[in-house]
């Protein structure tokens, strides 16, 4: 039997429980109180952050609804190929303009037609951002991968390893990004294309993974080398040594355990970037090109035409601004909820 005097002890010792607190945490069936883990503890707090579950709707939403592209043009009854202009004459005017206000909007053409082809701009979007969002996942999750894998090596082995992965870091960083992207990927086309051949999408799709790929985990080897040097001289790291654990336990069981913040953190980060750059690729010619759809290829055209139709440049810009303002407001509040100490 636990005394009156000994209740009121743990109770006062309980950083922040009262009798209030008490009732307010989780318990089990016997009415025994259970901690929270860390993961509890950081949906918690990220619940509560109003702008970060209003962001993270509405990226959820962007994917479902690039993942349900081909469902969503069946239902509408369009596809991004189709010339409905040359379908319909009275769609465009003659000057190969939609001839209908607001870039040809209608109950049909939800966000208007393309001028001088006719196609459907809603279509062309959909699709485009499936293009967009697919290749960046794709290479987010390879870099993130490379990141983990090399940064956590430099810094767990350290010597020599380290100090040769840190001067292959150094020396690519010193890559201007965006440049060498359009430098570089002409050239891995070519590796898998002869020159006077036309060139596959999935070879395209491949080559833009590739390249953003190899250009684009250093940042984060980075991080996580310097965090895995600090780990790896605490007691715990040293304790599991002294056991007898072989250095892939300590890596797995007490290393990535403690990284997970910035590798979450930094992927939200990324993903953004990595659309961004894609579409610019694309926007530069030598990304995806006709007749696949991609958001970079609809600023490319809108380019051409806002002068006289400013509609068609506005539905890729609105959702290329709100998907990258979303995704890093998601990424603030993923930091946040993770370490309530680095609030904004």
């Amino acid at each position: 039997m636990t005394s009156p005097s000994q209740t009121a002890v743990t109770k006062s010792d309980t950083p922040g429980l009262g009798p209030k607190g008490l009732k307010k945490e989780k318990k089990s069936k016997g009415g025994e109180l259970v901690g929270r883990s860390p993961g509890q503890l950081m949906w918690m707090r990220f619940k509560r952050d109003r702008t970060g579950m209003i962001c993270a709707i509405v990226v959820l939403a962007f994917f479902v609804i690039a993942a349900l592209a081909p469902v969503i043009g069946s239902l509408y009854g369009k596809d991004p190929y189709t010339f409905y202009g040359s379908e319909d004459p009275n769609l465009l005017d003659e000057f190969a303009y939609p001839a209908g206000p607001n870039g040809g909007v209608s109950p049909e053409h939800w966000f208007g037609i393309e001028p001088q082809l006719g196609r459907d701009v809603f279509m062309r979007l959909i699709y485009g951002i499936r293009m967009s969002l697919g290749i960046s996942v794709v290479v987010t999750i390879l870099t993130v991968l490379t990141g983990i894998i090399i940064g956590v090596t430099a810094g767990y082995l350290g010597g020599k390893t380290d100090y040769f992965i840190s001067r292959v870091i150094d020396f690519l960083l010193a890559f201007p990004s965006q440049l060498t992207f359009v430098a570089f990927t002409p050239v891995v086309v070519s590796l898998f294309v002869s020159p006077g051949d036309e060139t596959p999408t999935y070879v395209r799709v491949c080559t833009l993974i590739i390249v953003q790929w190899a250009l684009g985990w250093m940042g984060l080897a980075r991080l996580l080398r310097g965090q895995v040097l600090s780990l790896r001289e605490r007691e715990f790291v040293e304790a599991a040594k002294i056991t007898g654990a072989s250095p892939w336990r300590i890596i797995r069981k007490e290393l990535l355990p403690n990284v997970v913040t910035p590798v979450l953190v930094q992927g939200t980060y990324m993903l953004p970037l990595f659309v961004t750059a894609e579409a610019g690729l694309s926007f530069l010619g030598v990304g995806i090109v006709e007749p696949t759809p991609d958001w970079g290829q609809m600023f490319q055209a809108a380019a051409r035409f806002y002068e006289n139709d400013p509609t068609f440049l506005l539905f890729p810009a609105a959702a290329m601004v709100i998907f990258v303002l979303c995704f890093n407001l998601l990424g603030d509040s993923v930091r946040d909820a993770f370490d309530p100490k680095s609030g904004r």
